[in-house]
């Protein structure tokens, strides 16, 4: 196999109706920084260092539906984040803004939709 050139992920990119909506319930929720505002973008990043997290505002965004059935709008990609406590981060992700999905697929996940409807799954370890 051909070795490919040197390629690092810097990030993940969500759409939305509304950058700076979305950009700012997630620093709520991670409590992360931003470290770049812009006109119908914001990127924010981790204290520890790794990928960041860019919200871009698109206005023909359609918001996905979970579980989606066959003529649904599909989620394009969801986040999942490792967390000590399901109960304690979940009541902080709502509190935050986020909803508790209806579906939920396993006992050790839950899935959550943040406003703009992104299902994001909170796990524990293990």
């Amino acid at each position: 196999m051909v070795r490919p050139p040197r390629m690092i992920v810097s990030g993940v990119v969500l759409g939305s109706p509304d950058a700076n909506e979305l950009a700012a319930f997630y620093r709520r929720l991670l409590g992360w920084d931003v470290e770049q505002d812009e006109p119908g973008w914001v990127k924010l990043t981790a204290p520890v260092g790794g990928a960041g997290l860019s919200f871009q505002t698109e206005s023909a965004y359609a918001r996905p539906t979970w579980p989606a059935g066959q003529d649904d709008q599909q989620m394009m990609v969801h986040l999942d984040i490792e967390v000590d406590d399901l109960e304690v981060a979940g009541a902080h992700a709502v509190a935050a803004g986020a909803t508790l999905a209806d579906f939920q697929p396993q006992d050790d996940v839950r899935v959550y939709l943040d406003p703009a409807g992104h299902p994001f799954c909170l796990f524990l370890p293990g």
